[in-house]
C-alpha cells in the first residue's frame, strides 16, 4: 500500500495543469517570443530567484547554454544565482535585496532579458532586479504564482502559475520553462 501523500501530490499537480487555458498558453508564447527575439538579436537571458527558483534559474540557463532537445550552437544565458562571491559581497556591502540588481547592472545590456522567478512574486531582491532591468532597457519577464505579487506590474511579461501552492508553482515554472526552451530551439534552429 502506498502512502496517501503520493497520490495526493500527483493529483494536486494534475489539477493545477488541467486548470490551464488559452491565456496561459498565450503567456508561455509571449515569454518564448521575448527570449528568442533577444537571442536572435545577439542578446542574452539572465535568470534569477531564491531557493528552488534559484535552482530553476540555473536549470533553464543550462538548457540554453547546453541544449534542450536539439544539437545546436550554445545560446547565451546566465543564472545570477551561481557566483557565491558576488552574492555574499553584494549582500555584505549593500544588502541582500541588491544581490540580483547589482549583478544585472554589471551583466545586463539593453535588449537582454531579465527573468525573475518568485513563487510569491514578492521576493524583494527579484522585484528590485526587475525594476533595475526595466529602467536600463532590459526586457523583463516574471515567473510567479497565481496572484503575480509585486513583480506583475513591473515585468513586461508575466507567467503566472495556476496555483497558490509553492510546490505546484515550482512544478509549473520548470514545465513552462522547458516548453519555452523547446520553442526557442524550434524557432532559432528549425532545421537542426
Amino acid at each position: 500500500m502506498t502512502h496517501p501523500a503520493i497520490e495526493a501530490g500527483i493529483r494536486a499537480h494534475m489539477r493545477a495543469f488541467e486548470a490551464l487555458g488559452p491565456s496561459d498558453f498565450e503567456a508561455i508564447d509571449r515569454v518564448a517570443r521575448v527570449w528568442y527575439e533577444a537571442l536572435r538579436g545577439g542578446n542574452k537571458v539572465l535568470l534569477f530567484g531564491n531557493g528552488g527558483s534559484a535552482a530553476d534559474s540555473q536549470h533553464l540557463a543550462a538548457e540554453l547554454v547546453g541544449r534542450f532537445a536539439k544539437e545546436r550552437k550554445a545560446l547565451p544565458a546566465i543564472a545570477l544565482t551561481v557566483n557565491t562571491s558576488n552574492i555574499t559581497a553584494i549582500a555584505n556591502d549593500y544588502s541582500y535585496d541588491d544581490i540580483f540588481a547589482r549583478q544585472l547592472e554589471a551583466q545586463g545590456r539593453p535588449g537582454d532579458v531579465a527573468v525573475g522567478i518568485s513563487t510569491s512574486g514578492n521576493s524583494p531582491n527579484v522585484v528590485k532586479a526587475l525594476e533595475r532591468g526595466r529602467g536600463a532597457g532590459i526586457r523583463t519577464v516574471a515567473f510567479t504564482g497565481k496572484k503575480g505579487g509585486k513583480c506583475a506590474p513591473i515585468a513586461e511579461v508575466v507567467l503566472r502559475a495556476p496555483s497558490d501552492e509553492t510546490p505546484r508553482i515550482q512544478e509549473y515554472h520548470i514545465t513552462a520553462g522547458h516548453v519555452i526552451c523547446a520553442v526557442v530551439e524550434e524557432v532559432l534552429f528549425p532545421s537542426s
